[in-house]
């Protein structure tokens, strides 16, 4: 796969794992992401999760995104920044509306973006190959 197929793929399958890293230790959940493409993949979690502190604290990260019919996983690891200007904010909100109440309530967003992932293609054909790396 290139990078274009990737990102298609990342995209036609949002649900993904991410692990962080907290105190040493790994922690990983299933997150949706908001989308991927040329600047990064884009995710948003509330600054008040266990999530967007870890990553307020360690930027370091890996998503694993899977398609169980096709047997391709994909994993997609880097290091995260903010994005939470103004037009990203409308982006999340526009994507996913429920939020908007969360948002008036007092919660607060925290939009991430990973740019410059490298991305490893895991299939039942390449199990044993040695790994390589697709720069997203």
């Amino acid at each position: 796969m290139d990078k274009k197929e990737i990102l298609e793929f990342l995209n036609a399958n949002r649900t993904s794992h991410l692990a962080t890293v907290e105190g040493g230790a790994p922690r990983v959940r299933a997150i949706g992401i908001i989308k991927a493409d040329g600047d990064g993949i884009l995710f948003q979690t509330w600054k008040s999760k266990d999530l967007g502190k870890q990553l307020a604290q360690n930027a370091d990260v890996e998503f694993c995104f899977n398609n169980y019919e096709k047997r391709v996983q994909i994993r997609v690891r880097g290091k995260v920044t903010p994005a939470e200007d103004a037009v990203t904010k409308q982006i999340v909100l526009k994507e996913r509306p429920q939020f908007q109440r969360l948002v008036e309530g007092g919660q607060e967003m925290a939009i991430y973006r990973l740019k410059n992932g490298m991305a490893h293609i895991w299939t039942a054909q390449n199990n044993f190959e040695p790994k390589t790396f697709v720069s997203l």
